[in-house]
């Protein structure tokens, strides 16, 4: 009898000894490098899920926490392995629309942590960042009620912010610029992507892709140098305040209700130089492949665009009574043919009411514009808003029957669940009918528009139709983070082109900040499938030689590469399409012009180009309309002098002789 209470204490010690051992396997760390060896992150498996980042010898991120909130369930807390697998994938993703390049190298390692109690965490290293999602394998629906994303950055992290007052927002803040330590004074809230340099001067970009059937984050500060995530809840009760938006009056206790089987968003960071972040294709590796099978009707290009220089042409040529109508938008048709623009933008007021899209405004007469743009070989955009689309499901149906090529939806301003899901539906829908889609008023791109790549632009920038508050200081982070993510509506093009000292301009003549040779820049510099032309076509053609070369740059590129850039102060981009290279710069607000040399290493062997460069001239500082165009040879290893004047710019056009 004694000895068989030995045996069940010995065997309780050995089943102790196990349990003990399990637990301490549980709590260790499993590390994961690039590539290349340069970005490394350490897994800790402790009571909760937290990793650590290197960049070589560099902590960049330290004691960040992840967890996921299932109806009560937290899955990360108590984490136990079920399995472990690693592989590495090495391919080429191909976007149909090709913003930087036409082919995109995915060459990542990957850890894979099941974990018991029907989850995993996987995560990716690149040579240029990390990712990491959550998978459920739950059999019946779930209620995600919060989502634990955690950063912490070291000491004296600067980071750089759009920040709003609420889950309501056009995402067109202007950028603030707070250290980490500081963050957590702060009420308001941040939003996606946010930027972070460390003290040693590596930039870490923080976004997402793969953004279905859930809410996008915002943060706000913490205890310490870092961020953590809140989320839109659920809406419950929502009522419509007008044609642009509905008032929610009431959310539930949850962010998502979603499939119990599903992969979660990738979070990710791209942790780089300031020209690795211009460069970087996270967004595009991270996302879900194409649903379209055949997307050759996707036509990106670009377009003329009535509503910032309040449909007002004039000039010898106008022999009719400018505004909302037939002949005024014939008018703009023509211009785009002349300089062969694809598309036109029929803004707010082509139909007789915002609420009913199948009631054209009559002194517009769609069908005639429509059939005009036809003979022209120039296609029509309309403008609505998206309670429109949502209470007329059979607008895509009908618009594709009128000849309509796309449609530009704007004042969402929300991505809570249910809207996330909408620009889905949505997009899903036009390409049903061969119509491409650009969000105004909308987030940050997440993934859809390569998961439907006849979804050309998102607005979610303080672009160029604020006017005096859209200045150069502030767009001169696009490139490094807004844009870095995905394609961006900024609508640049501006004729009038002023100093911020003496800027004055409203519509219908309208004004930019920033010289002439910065505005023609942008459409070199900003990535969209639909880049808009902003300004007035009298201006366009009184300015002939300036609107010859913007209506020369592509939308679709075949390989970029950044040949100078510093945070905050100036970047400069060669893109290629064909056998054709452009280069675009732009600098901020500075107390000395930019003087750089630039060699040309990019451009083939053996072959003579002809370089066409569009320069601020000597006075642009103070008159920004002044530049000076040249034209010289150029082969593979000149340099090339450029200068830059305060909120300046450089474009060029190299050719083939």
């Amino acid at each position: 009898m004694n000895f068989s209470r030995y045996l069940i204490a010995a065997y309780s010690l050995v089943i102790l000894f196990l349990c003990c051992a399990s637990e301490l396997c549980a709590q260790t760390v499993q590390s994961l490098s690039s590539p290349d060896g340069m970005i490394k992150i350490d897994v800790t498996l402790a009571g909760g899920i937290t990793y650590d980042v290197y960049r070589g010898d560099e902590l960049v991120m330290n004691d960040c926490r992840l967890a996921l909130d299932v109806e009560g369930n937290v899955l990360g807390s108590s984490p136990r392995i079920q399995k472990v697998s690693r592989r590495t994938v090495n391919e080429v993703k191909k976007p149909y629309v090709t913003l930087k390049y036409a082919d995109v190298p995915n060459h990542f390692n990957e850890l894979t942590l099941k974990m018991k109690g029907g989850y995993s965490v996987i995560f990716r290293a690149y040579d240029d960042g990390v990712a990491y999602r959550f998978v459920t394998e739950f059999k019946e629906e779930i209620k995600v009620n919060g989502e634990d994303i955690t950063v912490f950055f070291p000491d004296q992290t600067n980071l750089v912010l759009q920040m709003s007052d609420s889950f309501r927002t056009a995402y067109e803040e202007r950028y603030s610029f707070t250290k980490a330590s500081d963050w957590k004074n702060h009420h308001k809230f941040a939003h996606l992507p946010v930027l972070a340099t460390t003290p040693e001067g590596t930039h870490i970009l923080m976004s997402e892709s793969d953004l279905t059937d859930y809410p996008a984050p915002f943060f706000r500060g913490n205890e310490a140098n870092g961020m953590t995530a809140v989320f839109p809840a659920v809406p419950a009760v929502e009522v419509p305040r007008h044609a642009y938006a509905n008032d929610i009056l009431l959310r539930e206790n949850y962010i998502a209700r979603t499939a119990g089987t599903r992969s979660f968003p990738w979070r990710y960071f791209v942790i780089t130089d300031a020209a690795g972040l211009v460069e970087n294709t996270m967004t595009c590796r991270l996302a879900q492949d194409s649903r379209i099978d055949d997307p050759s009707w996707i036509v990106p290009g670009q377009s003329a665009w009535e509503w910032w220089n309040g449909a007002c042409p004039y000039g010898p040529d106008v022999d009719f009574q400018c505004g909302l109508n037939v002949e005024t938008y014939k008018y703009y048709i023509d211009f785009a043919a002349s300089y062969g623009l694809k598309y036109i933008v029929m803004d707010e007021g082509w139909a007789n009411d915002n609420m009913d899209p199948f009631t054209p405004n009559p002194a517009v007469n769609l069908h005639e514009i429509i059939k005009h743009g036809n003979e022209k070989g120039v296609g029509v955009i309309l403008w609505l808003t998206w309670r429109c689309v949502q209470e007329n499901p059979g607008l895509f149906a009908q618009f594709e029957e009128w000849g309509v090529k796309g449609v530009k939806i704007d004042f969402m301003d929300r991505s809570d669940q249910w809207m996330v899901n909408f620009y889905e539906r949505v997009v899903a829908e036009a390409a049903k009918h061969h119509i491409f889609v650009d969000y105004h008023g909308a987030f940050k791109p997440a993934g859809l528009e390569y998961m439907y790549p006849n979804l050309l632009s998102y607005e979610g920038v303080v672009g160029m139709e604020q006017m005096g508050n859209c200045k150069p200081e502030n767009s001169i982070y696009l490139p490094f983070i807004r844009n870095a993510v995905g394609p961006m509506e900024y609508t640049p093009g501006a004729m009038f082109s002023m100093q911020p000292d003496n800027y004055s301009a409203r519509r219908p003549n309208s004004g930019s900040i920033g010289t002439r040779a910065y505005q023609m820049a942008l459409f070199v510099v900003f990535e969209s499938g639909l880049q808009m032309l902003a300004d007035n076509p009298t201006l366009y053609y009184n300015n002939d030689e300036c609107t010859q070369f913007i209506a020369s740059v592509p939308v679709l590129w075949d390989d970029t590469k950044v040949l100078s850039a510093i945070l905050g102060d100036h970047v400069i981009i060669a893109k290629r399409s064909g056998d054709e290279w452009f280069i675009g710069g732009m600098t901020a607000e500075r107390k000395a012009p930019l003087e750089l040399d630039v060699k040309l290493d990019f451009l083939p062997e053996g072959t003579a180009f002809t370089l066409t460069a569009f320069e601020d001239g000597v006075n642009a500082d103070r008159q920004a309309m002044h530049y000076v165009k040249r034209e010289q040879i150029v082969r593979r290893g000149d340099v090339v002098k450029l200068r830059m004047v305060r909120n300046g710019g450089y474009a060029a056009w190299i050719s083939v002789r």
